[in-house]
């Protein structure tokens, strides 16, 4: 799912869509100059390995998610620390920040229970 930047306006404009056992819903707002807001929630599981003993587990994740989308480069004249993706095709590809957001997601450490437990 492709959002056209430029059809997003101060009103909230909603979105939501699924990757396999995860939904990804929220919405993106005009913010500033080149900057909309996207606030969303992750729910939902997804599979992964313990970092431990490499089993498979099964990672339920309940996310808020927020950062801005900048249509083109984002120059940070201000020394503000925010997070901030860009686009390069005046559009915010859905499905490719639902990816990204689960990968962040798989990348930090998990224990199944066993290595928890010992």
């Amino acid at each position: 799912m492709r959002i056209e930047l430029r059809r997003v306006t101060k009103t909230p404009l909603d979105f939501e869509i699924a990757s396999d056992k995860v939904t990804f819903k929220g919405y993106l707002q005009y913010h500033s100059g080149k900057l909309v807001l996207l606030k969303a929630k992750l729910k939902g599981s997804i599979d992964t390995k313990c970092d431990l003993c490499a089993k498979d587990i099964e990672l339920d994740i309940d996310e808020d998610i927020e950062f801005f989308v900048s249509d083109g480069i984002y120059n940070d004249e201000n020394n503000i620390d925010i997070d901030v993706v860009e686009s390069f095709n005046s559009a915010a590809d859905m499905d490719e920040l639902l990816n990204s957001e689960i990968e962040l997601v798989k990348n930090d450490y998990h224990n199944c229970e066993e290595c928890q437990n010992s």
